[in-house]
C-alpha cells in the first residue's frame, strides 16, 4: 500500500471525494456493473469457444504476485500456488480434471499488472486466485472485461471491495485497523498512528480511529512518516512523546504502526529511541509484520516483543492449517520460498479452498469464468476449517455504506509476539463490522 501523493493508483485507497458513503450509491455501483456483466455477454463474459475450463482438458487458473522488487515481494503465494496444483493432481484432480496454474510476476508495477491480466484474458484462466498486487486500476478493467473472478486477492487496495467480479476473504487493512483500535481503546493512554504520508496513508486513521473510539477512546495521534525513509529517529521520537502525554486514557501509552514494509525499519528507530520511553507499548497489523518479519527483526529480542498485532486468521500453530501444511510437506517441503506463517501463503491457501469449492458446487458441469463467477455469486458456502467465517458474497453487505459492498469478512484475531513468537492474545475472532460502519470516511 504505497505510492508518493500524486502517483499511488487511486484504487488503492480512495481519494474521500471518490468514497461512496451511502449504502444506495454502493450497492447501485455493483449491482449496475453485475448487470451490465448479465447482458452484455461478449464485453463481460467468456468469449463463446475458449472458456478454457470446458471439456476435458485441464482447468486454467493464474497466481501473481511482486518478486524480486525493491519494495512488497511475495513470491511464497504463486510458489505454494504451483505446489497446491501438484497436490491436486496428484489426488485426482478437481472433479477428475487437472489444476493448471499460470504464474506472473506483476513487479510491483502497473505495466506488469496489465500484462499479467491479459495473459490470463489469453490463456483462457477461469480464474485469478489468491494473488497480491497493489495495481487494481491495471488488472481489473481486463479481468472485468472478460468476467474472470479474482478470488482471494490479498486485500491491498479499496477495489478489491467494490468490484463486482472480486471474492475478498479477508478484511484488508480497515478491519485490521479498526480491530487494533477497538482492542488498544480499552487498555490505552495516549494513541499515535504513524503511517505513510501518502493517499493511501490518509484513509488509514479513520479505520484506526473507529476502532478507538468503541473501546471508549479519544482519536489517535496522526504522524505521518515518509514511506521510503531509511530510518525514523524523529517521528520515533515524536510518537513516543505523544504516547506518554496524558491527553487521553489512564493507561500506558501505545504507539502504532502501519508503514508496511517500513515497519521493520521505523521499529529499528524505536528500538534506539525507546530507552527514554520504557513504558510506551506497540501495536501493528498483519501485512505490516508477520512472523517472517518478527524473526528477521531478532525474534524475541528484537524490537517487535511484547508487541499487539491484529490479523485476519487464527496463529500458525492452530490445528486448522494442518490441511495447508501438509501439501507444504508434501509437495513443496525445500522450496524455502513458500513459509507457513507468511499471511500471504495462507491467503493462498484459502483462496484455493474458495476456488475448489466453487468447482466441486458445478457438479461436473462446465467449468468456465462464468460458472465459477455464477457459483460464487449464487449464493454458495465456502467453509475454510475455521481459517475463517464462512464466506458467501452478497452485494447488501452492511458495509456498502462505507464504500466496501465486497466486505463479507470483518473478523479478526488479536496476536501478540511473546519470546519471539505470534501467539493468540485472544481467543476466537472479533467481528469489527459494526465498528467499521461507524468509521468516518467523508
Amino acid at each position: 500500500m504505497t505510492g508518493k501523493r500524486r502517483t499511488v493508483p487511486r484504487s488503492t485507497f480512495l481519494p474521500r471525494s471518490f468514497r461512496f458513503t451511502r449504502s444506495v450509491r454502493a450497492t447501485a455501483l455493483s449491482a449496475g456493473a453485475l448487470a451490465a456483466c448479465a447482458s452484455l455477454a461478449v464485453g463481460c463474459g467468456v468469449v463463446p469457444g475458449v472458456s478454457g475450463g470446458s471439456g476435458d482438458g485441464p482447468i486454467v487458473v493464474m497466481t501473481w504476485a511482486p518478486e524480486e522488487t525493491s519494495a512488497t515481494n511475495k513470491p511464497g503465494m504463486p510458489a505454494f500456488a504451483l505446489a497446491y496444483a501438484r497436490w491436486v493432481n496428484a489426488n485426482g484432480g478437481l472433479n477428475g480434471r487437472k489444476l493448471k496454474v499460470l504464474t506472473c510476476n506483476d513487479h510491483n508495477d502497473t505495466v506488469s499488472a496489465a500484462s499479467c491480466a491479459r495473459r490470463a484474458v489469453k490463456e483462457h484462466a477461469v480464474a485469478v486466485v489468491g494473488s497480491y498486487s497493489q495495481h487494481s486500476d491495471a488488472f481489473f478493467p481486463h479481468l472485468e472485461g472478460a468476467g474472470i473472478p479474482y478470488i482471494g486477492g490479498y486485500g491491498v487496495t479499496n477495489a478489491e471491495f467494490i468490484s463486482p467480479l472480486s471474492y475478498p476473504v479477508n478484511g484488508g487493512q480497515p478491519s485490521l485497523l479498526a480491530g487494533l483500535g477497538k482492542e488498544l481503546g480499552a487498555t490505552c493512554g495516549p494513541v499515535s498512528l504513524v503511517r505513510p504520508d501518502t493517499i493511501a496513508g490518509d484513509a488509514l486513521p479513520p479505520m484506526l480511529n473507529a476502532g478507538l473510539t468503541a473501546g471508549g477512546h479519544d482519536k489517535a495521534e496522526d504522524q505521518r512518516a515518509p514511506e521510503d525513509a531509511t530510518e525514523y529517529a524523529t517521528q520515533a521520537e515524536a510518537a513516543m512523546k505523544n504516547a506518554t502525554g496524558d491527553s487521553a486514557g489512564d493507561g500506558k501509552g501505545c504507539v502504532v504502526t502501519a508503514l508496511g514494509d517500513r515497519t521493520a525499519t521505523f521499529m529499528d528507530s524505536f528500538r534506539r529511541t525507546r530507552t527514554d520511553y520504557p513504558d510506551v507499548r506497540t501495536g501493528t497489523v498483519l501485512g505490516s509484520v508477520d512472523q517472517t518479519v518478527i524473526n528477521a527483526g531478532g525474534a524475541a529480542s528484537g524490537p517487535f516483543e511484547g508487541a499487539y498485532v491484529t490479523g485476519w486468521y487464527p496463529v500458525t500453530s492452530d490445528p486448522a492449517w494442518a490441511p495447508m501444511k501438509k501439501v507444504i510437506s508434501e509437495e513443496a517441503f525445500s522450496d524455502t520460498r513458500i513459509d507457513p506463517t507468511d499471511t500471504g501463503v495462507q491467503t493462498t491457501w484459502i483462496a484455493y479452498t474458495v476456488f475448489r469449492q466453487a468447482v466441486e458446487s458445478l457438479d461436473g458441469g462446465e467449468v468456465t469464468a462464468d460458472s465459477v463467477r455464477g457459483a460464487l455469486d449464487n449464493g454458495l458456502k465456502v467453509t475454510t476449517g475455521g481459517l475463517t467465517p464462512t464466506l458467501r458474497w452478497e452485494f447488501t453487505d452492511q458495509l456498502a455504506s462505507i464504500g466496501f459492498p465486497r466486505l463479507v469478512n470483518a473478523d479478526v484475531t488479536l496476536q501478540a509476539v511473546q519470546k519471539g513468537r505470534l501467539v493468540s492474545a485472544k481467543k476466537g475472532f472479533v467481528d469489527v463490522t459494526k465498528t467499521l460502519e461507524k468509521a468516518d470516511v467523508d
